[in-house]
């Protein structure tokens, strides 16, 4: 069940899909399981906890954010301990100007993008996928 290791091969097989909808970090200092539930993402740090929900959910909370972010995942399966993917893409989103935040899973990473810059993300992956090089 081991995902792949060669960053190469991760690059030139890189694809990359789009989740439907805006997403918002959000905190709270204490655990909330109304949150947690509707929660693509959850992140307990010492400062609190950070939940990554739809917008839609955030104001229907009235929730504060300051990002609106589009959820990219990398279609590649790559593993826990490969080198080079995440400083490749997010290297190329740099050099793009585009904001990106990072969340691993066991079988994707995850890009939260500026969702206004969704489109640009896409193209610049799929450049890079393309180059096969970072």
């Amino acid at each position: 069940m081991s995902g792949e290791r060669d960053l190469a091969r991760l690059l030139a097989a890189l694809s990359v899909s789009s989740r439907d909808g805006e997403f918002a970090f959000v905190t709270r200092a204490t655990a909330d399981p109304g949150l947690a539930v509707t929660a693509s993402a959850s992140v307990r740090e010492t400062e609190g906890f950070t939940y990554v929900v739809p917008c839609a959910v955030a104001d229907a909370h009235g929730l504060p954010y300051d990002f609106r972010a589009a959820w990219l995942t990398l279609d590649v399966h790559s593993a826990l301990d490969s080198v080079g993917l995440t400083a490749a893409v997010s290297g190329a989103l740099a050099r793009h100007g585009i904001p990106c935040n990072v969340l691993a899973g066991f079988h994707h990473d995850h890009l939260l993008v500026a969702a206004d810059r969704r489109d640009d993300a896409l193209a610049v992956l799929a450049a890079l996928a393309q180059d096969g090089h970072t």
